[in-house]
């Protein structure tokens, strides 16, 4: 009779114990907060090809030649041009991601608000066929486009048609590149020569020659460095511009939100793709003002103190803390 005491005993303990937990429960769950939206809806997205207005219409020949440009340079406008031989072989697409429309891919969300501007790089009031040249005279390491030929007025057109539903003045959420926060310590180009052989050879290759088409006209995955690559006035030769974007998109099959490397592995790995050799160019003509070159130009002179090093890789905090202290 005792031993089925206890037993019973025991049951009816294990029993308040259960009604206790399964109330406890219940009261974490009518206090939870509500789950939030995903972030990703407030952030900017440019508009599909799909949507490119149909030839019937008077511009959309024009705008869909635009996007053929910036998706494909290479085979109207690399080395073996259909057009012309002006650029290095890669694509605008390989920087400005899915035509410019990617969240933080680098794209021109914010192109069409904001020009034509004063740029402090050149110190003067730029327009958009401005901006589009220096990146062939720089990113894509070749020679201008005439102002009024029909490829600059087609990819004039259709950045503008990326950008036609911000208003004038605003950067929407999510356009550009991630300003990311700066190390506490100086970015590491060993370190990224690991990360660039675990995550990013497959893509770009061992030795960062990228992966060529099959037809050898352009680039599937482009250069990063060697002499088909940006050259040092690509803003990309800016390793936080660099390292944003890395974090951001690299492999390109990763989403903003649902980055595959972290933050510090990011700034590395743009430490080790910007310490290798890669094609000059002049830039005695800019930052007029040197006061107001970026905190990571890589080129001196400057107002402040502090080494060409640390100016390339950092630590920048104490470079912004000085220039906060010293306007």
């Amino acid at each position: 009779m005792k031993k089925i005491s206890f037993i019973l005993l025991g049951s009816l303990l294990l029993l308040i114990l259960s009604m206790h937990w399964l109330s406890g429960c219940n009261q974490q769950t009518e206090k939870a907060a509500p789950i939030s939206e995903p972030k990703e809806k407030t952030v900017w997205t440019g508009p599909a090809f799909s949507q490119i207005p149909l030839y019937s219409q008077s511009d959309g020949a024009e705008i869909l030649y635009g996007y053929n440009l910036v998706s494909k340079t290479a085979q109207y406008l690399g080395p073996n041009g259909s057009v012309n031989a002006i650029s290095n072989g890669m694509n605008c697409q390989n920087c400005h991601l899915d035509g410019g429309t990617k969240p933080f891919g680098n794209n021109y969300g914010a192109v069409a608000s904001t020009y034509p501007k004063v740029r402090e790089r050149s110190g003067k009031k730029e327009d958009l066929t401005k901006r589009i040249n220096d990146c062939f005279e720089r990113s894509l390491n070749g020679t201008a486009l005439e102002d009024s030929s029909r490829e600059m007025k087609a990819m004039v057109a259709y950045i503008q048609w990326v950008g036609h539903k911000i208003p004038k003045g605003e950067k929407p959420q999510g356009s550009g590149i991630m300003q990311l926060e700066y190390l506490t310590r100086a970015a590491d180009p060993e370190r990224g020569k690991l990360i660039f052989t675990n995550h990013c050879v497959r893509c770009h290759g061992e030795n960062g020659e990228g992966l060529a088409t099959l037809d050898g006209k352009g680039y599937e995955f482009p250069p990063l460095w060697g002499p088909h690559s940006y050259n040092e006035g690509a803003g990309l030769y800016r390793i936080s511009r660099l390292a944003g974007y890395v974090l951001n998109n690299m492999p390109n099959t990763i989403n903003w939100h649902n980055p595959e490397l972290s933050e510090e592995q990011a700034w590395d790995v743009a430490a080790f793709v910007n310490s290798q050799s890669r094609p000059s160019k002049d830039l005695t003509g800019d930052w007029p003002d040197i006061g107001k070159k970026p905190i990571d130009h890589p080129f001196g002179p400057y107002k402040d103190p502090f080494t060409e090093s640390q100016h390339k890789y950092g630590p920048f905090q104490p470079i912004a803390d000085w220039k906060k202290e010293n306007k």
